[in-house]
């Protein structure tokens, strides 16, 4: 009896243990998993500390370097955790490598975006070619900029993939890495969706994105996208530098009607210089990020075992 009363004794103490043990992995998963929502929350929340920089270009390249620090915040997770890639079940890469698909495609769009506001700025330096010789045919060529008319967004069926996820990793580290995956790409599709409403002058490539996003969107991103959305929905306002370059256009206009164009003149090509510089920034951040997506996704494609693509 007492001998038995020993064995029981010992088994007892090796299920508490396990069951410690059990705990312990889901405390650290946990806090982990939390641990990537607050860093993603305040890289989220850097985006409203410049109030009045909010739809420029700096705040877009803000945007931009959002996408980095949240792949960067989703690694240091995976590594935390212990669970590489090669760990990882088949759906859950498909989701990651169809992410970056996806995010190649936001960012053309992005650098179409860009190509037609630089084909305006041409039409407005042109204007001021014809100053002296033509001052009539300049009038014309400094129409204001108007918004870029958009496709619709691709569908990208966020339910029937995450259900897929959901049913597929029924490890407590295959949850925690769907969790913050669903988190990195519903923000960097917000993100794309925002910059290029801001870029197109127009709200329908953000709330088409939105509607996308909605039946699983991201908490962290509420508060920040409902500012947001009253800027770019509730005031319809659009790219910074764009309004101001049609402001000094149309001053421009005006001023060769009345004969004194000089200092207008001056105020455009000002304003033109800053604006290309703006646009050649942008553009080698558009180019870099697709670049490291895109290195990403082969890097990904050839580390992955046959078996997992």
């Amino acid at each position: 009896m007492v001998l038995l009363v020993e064995r029981l004794s010992k088994l007892y103490s090796k299920l508490e243990n396990h069951h410690h043990h059990h705990q312990s992995e889901a405390d650290v998963l946990s806090a982990s998993l939390q641990a990537f929502r607050s860093d993603v929350s305040n890289c989220l929340n850097q985006l409203l500390l410049l109030n009045s920089e909010i739809l420029s270009f700096p705040w877009i390249q803000q945007c931009f370097e959002l996408l980095p620090a949240i792949n960067r915040a989703f690694a240091k997770l995976v590594v935390e955790i212990d669970y590489p890639i090669s760990s990882w079940e088949v759906a859950s890469v498909d989701e990651y490598l169809n992410y970056g698909l996806h995010l190649l495609e936001l960012l053309n769009s992005v650098s179409s975006s860009v190509s037609h506001l630089a084909h305006a700025r041409l039409s407005f330096a042109h204007a001021l070619s014809l100053l002296e010789n033509s001052p009539c045919l300049a009038i014309k060529h400094l129409k204001p900029i108007h918004p870029q008319i958009s496709s619709s967004s691709k569908d990208y069926k966020e339910n029937s993939k995450e259900n897929k996820l959901s049913a597929s990793n029924k490890g407590n580290k295959g949850r925690v890495v769907n969790e913050a995956l669903q988190e990195i790409k519903h923000i960097g599709f917000w993100v794309c969706g925002v910059v290029l409403a801001t870029l197109s002058g127009e709200a329908k490539p953000y709330l088409e994105m939105k509607k996308q996003l909605i039946p699983n969107s991201s908490s962290l991103l509420i508060g920040v996208d409902s500012y947001i959305y009253n800027v770019i929905v509730g005031k319809a306002e659009g790219l910074k530098e764009v309004k101001e370059l049609n402001n000094a256009a149309a001053s421009l206009a005006s001023a060769i009607v009345s004969g004194k164009c000089s200092d207008a003149a001056k105020e455009l090509e000002k304003r033109l210089g800053v604006f290309q510089k703006h646009l050649e920034a942008l553009g080698k951040e558009v180019d870099k990020l697709f670049s490291k997506v895109l290195g990403a996704r082969n890097q990904l494609l050839h580390g992955v075992p046959h078996h997992k693509q």
